[in-house]
């Protein structure tokens, strides 16, 4: 080890030249990442003030009074992660550090110094699965820097003795080796580079050799994640990893400027400014994200959401992070170092209801930005490539009524055998069928496929987009389209096209947890008082079924969801599908749609 982390720094040192330094400008004092002495007269004054700050201190209280009696991390690994115990601590520290350092209360200091001591213990943070490395780094880093003034010098030692040995010392070596990671577009770059980052910030001035290194390293890395927000912020690994990868990045970045005054330039990347926007549009009025990939579909706080707001001057970013709180997700010490009392609604701002995020080829459409009641559709095309992406291409999500009707069943058990491996296809919530898009022959789409936008149409009454398929199906179709929209903010319509040079089964579906009746041509699905009736329009020989979703041991057995299909009785060589969902509210009329589909 010793051997590589000198070859490192000294090719390091040659590749930037001497007088290049990334540490030049480093603050010498304690603390000196992310949130500075001076800042915390303003977050007392706004718990003192505004009262959803206020609300997220008391929230943050409560747990750090529930973490006096919660017992200290322990070396526990779930598969080949210890990442479980890593996010335990990080949270801990984060959220003890923080209510010290603005109220004092010496009870803080001491659990979390017990936290800290007790992942000191472990006999490494599990390298070989990076994450975790990186997340206990961060944690201690947060330690380390907040609580320094108030450590002795014993606990000054040892705290950065596990810093640097079971965090900065394998992150050298993983840049020495260029781990998957070092040249990767998606989360573990933002995550592995953001915490060992962040590490070496925080004992810059007695390792400055190491840490000065490190920084090089990391800002050359970074960027290669952050160019997949181009061009307009949007992330092809889904809203959770969204979330997990920006969240690093905002954590590396607040960082830099707060301990050498500068980000690098790193914020200049072409998208990232609109980054903000893509969560905003991912959410629906149902509470639940478009969650394609390996995501869950509940929109919990995201605090680097307050900071970009701040960053960009975009309030609406600020207005989401603040609905999310009121309604009470759980914060996080960020959500109050970072929170922005300022927000507007994006109808106030005037976004449009619709947006299409190119870089990863999905889109948004709803009836209204104020209405929890609002009609919202998301649509995916993209990369079966992408990480954690799903077979899914075509698929789509659908609220109204505040009820999810068309839902994605998300994520399964990363410890599933081969769920990251030659298994993963086999799996029911990875493979197609899982999805709410059109089944071929009983097949998969090709993993290897991708799926462009090649039109839309935006309007007051009437809102569409068009996807190409083809290319997913491309072993047993010519062409494949589809167009989905929403018809005067009540009604849903989907229209698939296909043709073949021989007769395939086409089975149309889309995975719900409602109530459904069926009777031919049309069905009834029923879920907290509201009705979203389905026809199909043509060809009037289908019929709807409904179809199981059950998945056998190990896998989620996806209680409660079932499948609505269309079936049109025998193969076809060509198909033109046209289906139409229209919303109210149960024992009231079907609205009348005047407006015709078509464009």
């Amino acid at each position: 080890m010793t051997r590589v982390i000198a070859g490192l720094m000294a090719a390091a040192a040659l590749a930037w030249g001497a007088t290049d330094d990334p540490l030049k400008a480093l603050r010498r004092e304690h603390p000196r990442l992310i949130l500075l002495d001076s800042d915390l007269d303003h977050i007392r004054a706004l718990i003192q003030q505004n009262p959803l700050a206020h609300k997220v201190h008391a929230d943050l209280v409560k747990e750090a009074e529930r973490l006096m009696t919660t017992p200290p991390v322990e070396y526990k690994l779930v598969g080949p992660r210890l990442l479980a115990q890593s996010r335990h601590c990080l949270e801990r520290v984060y959220t003890l550090a923080l209510l010290y350092r603005l109220d004092g209360k010496q009870p803080y200091l001491e659990r979390a110094v017990r936290e800290l001591r007790a992942a000191a213990e472990f006999k490494d943070w599990n390298p070989s699965h990076f994450l975790d490395t990186a997340e206990m780094t961060h944690a201690f880093a947060i330690g380390y820097d907040w609580l320094y003034p108030a450590l002795s010098q014993d606990e000054r030692t040892w705290i950065r003795a596990a810093l640097v040995e079971k965090g900065l010392n394998p992150g050298l070596a993983a840049y020495e080796t260029q781990a998957s990671w070092v040249g990767s577009r998606m989360n573990w770059n933002q995550v592995c580079n953001g915490g060992i980052g962040i590490g070496a910030l925080a004992v810059a001035d007695e390792e400055p050799d190491k840490s000065r290194v490190l920084i090089r390293n990391a800002l050359e890395s970074l960027p290669r994640a952050l160019a997949a927000y181009a061009p307009d912020g949007g992330w092809a690994e889904g809203p959770g990893y969204w979330h997990y990868g920006t969240s690093y990045a905002v954590y590396f970045i607040a960082a830099l400027e707060s301990a050498l005054g500068t980000d690098f330039g790193l914020t200049a990347a072409k998208g990232f400014d609109r980054t903000g926007r893509f969560r905003v549009y991912f959410s629906g009025p149902s509470g639940k994200a478009f969650n394609y990939a390996d995501a869950h579909d509940h929109v919990d706080p995201a605090a680097e959401m307050f900071w970009l707001a701040h960053r960009f001057m975009e309030p609406v970013y600020s207005w989401q992070e603040q609905r999310i709180l009121e309604a009470g997700g759980t914060p996080d010490a960020l959500d109050l170092i970072w929170f922005q009392p300022e927000g507007r609604s994006p109808k106030q701002d005037g976004w449009p209801l619709e947006a299409i995020f190119h870089g990863v080829q999905v889109t948004f459409l709803r009836s209204a930005w104020d209405d929890p009641d609002a009609i919202f559709v998301g649509v995916k095309g993209g990369d079966n490539k992408a990480n954690h992406s799903h077979l899914d291409l075509g698929s789509f999500v659908l609220d109204g009524g505040g009820v999810r009707w068309a839902l994605d069943a998300g994520a399964d058990d990363y410890n599933l055998p081969g769920y990251f491996g030659r298994q993963r296809w086999a799996y029911y919530r990875m493979r197609t069928e899982a999805h709410n898009t059109v089944v071929i022959d009983n097949e998969n789409q090709d993993p290897h496929a991708e799926a462009g936008i090649t039109g839309h149409l935006f309007s007051p009454g009437l809102s569409w987009v068009e996807l190409d398929l083809t290319h997913a199906y491309a072993r047993r179709l010519k062409q494949f389209h589809r167009k989905i929209g929403i018809v005067q903010g009540q009604q849903v319509f989907v229209e698939d096209s296909l043709e073949s040079e021989q007769p395939v089964e086409a089975l149309w579906g889309m995975l719900t947890d409602a109530d459904v009746a069926l009777n031919g041509q049309t069905a009834e699905l029923q879920k907290n008082g509201w009705t979203l009736s389905a026809e199909i329009l043509s060809p009037r020989h289908a019929v709807f079924d409904v179809a199981s979703a059950f998945a056998p041991a190990p896998q989620a057995s996806n209680p409660g969801v079932k499948k609505l299909v269309v079936r049109l009785g025998e193969k076809v060589t060509e198909m033109d599908l046209k289906l139409t969902f229209t919303l109210h509210r149960t024992g009231q009329p079907k609205p009348k749609i005047t407006e015709k589909i078509g464009g």
